[in-house]
C-alpha cells in the first residue's frame, strides 16, 4: 500500500485531538483504511483480527457481500422520504420479519428507529403510554444508552454518567444477580421488592428493563430463575417486562433474540447494532396491544427506519438463514469458551469464563483473587493484543472484563489465530505485572 505520510495513525490522531470533542473516546489509537469480514487494515497497512466487531454491530462481518449488494440496489431507487411522509415497503417488511422472529405467543407489531438509545427511549414511552404509569426499574451494571433518559437507566457511572446529571426522575435501580460477585437471584428479586417499599409503589411502575446479557456491565448472563421471578412480579402488579437486546440481538447469543432462551417472553424488545450489518437501524418489537398504545404521531423520527438501512437489515436476516449463522453462533461460542477455559487453567488471573452463544468474556483478577478485580492488567492485555494484531474491547463495572464480539462469519482458523494472540498477550502482560 502506497503510504501518504499525512495519513499515518500519529498524524490522524493529532488532527483528531484538534478537531474532535474530547469526550468522544477511542479504544485504540488506530485509523482504519479497509476491512473485510473479521479483519481490518489500518492506514499504515497493518492487518488486525477484529474481535470487537464495532461493539457487536458486525455479526455478519465487515462488507458482507449480500448486505452491500442490497444497499447498492436501494441506492439506485431512493435514499430518504421520511416514512411518516411517504412510506416504503422495506420498512414494513423489516417490521414483519421482526414480528415473526420475536418470542411470545401473541400478536406483535414493530417500530423502526435509528439508534439503540432511541429504541430504549421509545420502549419506555410505549410502556408509559400503555400502563399510564411513570416509574421504570432498571438494574445495576446495566447499560441502555447515552441520552439523558437512557443514562438515567444505565447502572454504571464511569465514564457514561459523570457530569451529565440531573437525570429524569421515576427511574430506579435494583440489583442484577451476579453469583461471581456475591449477588444471588433471591437478593436481586428482594431488591426489587425493597424499591416497592422504599421508593415507589408497584402500581406506579410501568416497566422493568433488563439486558439478557449485560453488555458494558461485564457480559453477565441473566439467570432464567431471575427472569421468571421478575416476570411473576410484573404480572402480579401489571408491570411490563422490556428486554434490552441492542447488543444481544441479531443472533449474537445463538438465537436471533437472546430472550428466546428465557422461560417467559418479554412484552417489549429493543434491538439495534447488528440488525443492519453496520448501517444505522434500531427497533422496538412487542405485544401489538402495547405497541399500539401511543396515538398516531406519537412515535417516529426523521431518519427512523432509513430505507438504505432497511435494505441492509433484510439482507442480514437472509444471510442468517442462508449461512446458518445461528448454529454458527452456538458453535463459535462453544469453541471460544473451550479455548478460554484451557487458557484459564494456565493463567491464574482469569477468574471466570462466561457467555451465551458467541457473546463471550473473561474476567481478570489479581492472582485469581475474586475480591481484587484487575483493571490494570486488563488494560495492558488489550494494548498488548493490539500491538500484536488483535482488536479487543474491555468492559465491566470494575473495568476488568475482556469481551469477544468477533463476527459470526469468521473462520475457525481466524478464531484460533486471534485466540493465540490473546493468550500470548495475556501471558506477556501477566508476566510483566509480576
Amino acid at each position: 500500500m502506497q503510504q501518504d505520510r499525512h495519513f499515518t495513525n500519529a498524524a490522524l490522531l493529532t488532527r483528531r485531538h484538534a478537531a474532535v470533542a474530547r469526550g468522544v473516546g477511542q479504544a485504540h489509537e488506530l485509523f482504519v483504511q479497509k476491512a473485510l469480514n473479521a479483519e481490518l487494515w489500518d492506514v499504515e497497512g497493518r492487518r488486525f483480527i477484529d474481535f470487537a466487531g464495532g461493539i457487536a454491530v458486525l455479526n455478519t462481518g465487515h462488507l458482507h457481500a449480500g448486505v452491500i449488494a442490497a444497499v447498492k440496489a436501494q441506492l439506485e431507487l431512493y435514499t430518504h422520504t421520511c416514512f411518516q411522509v411517504v412510506a416504503y415497503e422495506p420498512y414494513v417488511e423489516v417490521c414483519e420479519r421482526l414480528n415473526t422472529l420475536a418470542p411470545g405467543a401473541f400478536a406483535k407489531k414493530s417500530l423502526l428507529l435509528t439508534t439503540g438509545a432511541e429504541a430504549v427511549e421509545n420502549a419506555i414511552k410505549i410502556a408509559r403510554a400503555y400502563t399510564k404509569r411513570p416509574g421504570v426499574i432498571a438494574f445495576t451494571g446495566g447499560y441502555h444508552g447515552r441520552t439523558n433518559l437512557t443514562l438515567g437507566l444505565t447502572g454504571k457511572v464511569a465514564p457514561y454518567k459523570i457530569g451529565f446529571g440531573p437525570f429524569p426522575g421515576e427511574t430506579y435501580h435494583a440489583l442484577f444477580p451476579n453469583a461471581l460477585h456475591g449477588v444471588s437471584v433471591e437478593q436481586a428479586l428482594h431488591s426489587v421488592e425493597l424499591i416497592f417499599k422504599t421508593d415507589i409503589e408497584p402500581e406506579r411502575v410501568a416497566a422493568f428493563i433488563v439486558e439478557p446479557v449485560q453488555g458494558e456491565g461485564g457480559f453477565y448472563v441473566a439467570p432464567p430463575e431471575f427472569i421468571s421471578g421478575l416476570k411473576a412480579l410484573a404480572d402480579r402488579y401489571g408491570i411490563l417486562l422490556i428486554a434490552d437486546e441492542v447488543q444481544t440481538g441479531a443472533g449474537r447469543t445463538g438465537t436471533w433474540f437472546a430472550s428466546e432462551q428465557w422461560p417467559v417472553a418479554p412484552d417489549l424488545i429493543t434491538t439495534a447494532k447488528s440488525l443492519a450489518g453496520g448501517f444505522p437501524l434500531a427497533g422496538v418489537v412487542g405485544r401489538a396491544d402495547v405497541m399500539d398504545a401511543p396515538a398516531p404521531g406519537g412515535l417516529g423520527g426523521t431518519y427512523a427506519g432509513s430505507p438504505v438501512a432497511c435494505a441492509a437489515a433484510l439482507a442480514v436476516i437472509e444471510a442468517f438463514a442462508q449461512e446458518n449463522l445461528l448454529a454458527r453462533s452456538q458453535d463459535m461460542g462453544a469453541l471460544l469458551v473451550r479455548s478460554l477455559k484451557d487458557l484459564a487453567a494456565r493463567v491464574p488471573a482469569i477468574g471466570d469464563v462466561r457467555g451465551l452463544g458467541a457473546m463471550v468474556a473473561i474476567e481478570l483478577f489479581e492472582n485469581g483473587d475474586l475480591q481484587r478485580p484487575d483493571a490494570a492488567l486488563t488494560k495492558k492485555v488489550v494494548a498488548e493484543a493490539a500491538r500484536r494484531g488483535l482488536i479487543l474491547l474491555s468492559c465491566g463495572t470494575h473495568g476488568n472484563v475482556i469481551r469477544i464480539l468477533v463476527p459470526l462469519t469468521a473462520s475457525d482458523d481466524l478464531l484460533h489465530e486471534g485466540l493465540a494472540i490473546l493468550a500470548d498477550s495475556l501471558e506477556a502482560a501477566a508476566t510483566a505485572a509480576n
